[in-house]
């Protein structure tokens, strides 16, 4: 056995990272219950920083991503997206035939 340090591999890193995009922010927001302005208080950003984050104008620099996750972790925010075949295959209750 070696005393090395083994660090997880840039795939290993990039796989635990979340992605923050304009409904994934939107939605933890949402979730907080919480303003814009709000939002942009707790994480030190102006307003409309979220509003460009939410509209997809901009995405938050990297460093603000891992902001966004610490905050999430600790609201108890999941985001799970459906899968978007299962939304358009939906076939549980069909339209009524026409006579």
């Amino acid at each position: 056995m070696s005393d090395e340090i083994r660090y997880p591999s840039a795939r290993q890193r990039r796989r635990v990272r979340h992605e923050w995009d304009a409904r994934r922010i939107r939605a933890l927001r949402e979730h907080m219950g919480m303003t814009q302005q709000q939002m942009a208080d707790e994480l030190e950003v102006r307003q409309q920083t979220i509003s460009e984050w939410e509209t997809g104008v901009h995405r938050p620099h990297r460093s603000t991503q891992k902001t966004l996750s610490l905050v999430a972790e600790r609201a108890g925010f999941v985001y799970q997206v459906e899968p978007v075949a299962a939304q358009s295959t939906n076939n549980e209750n069909p339209p009524p035939e026409q006579s």
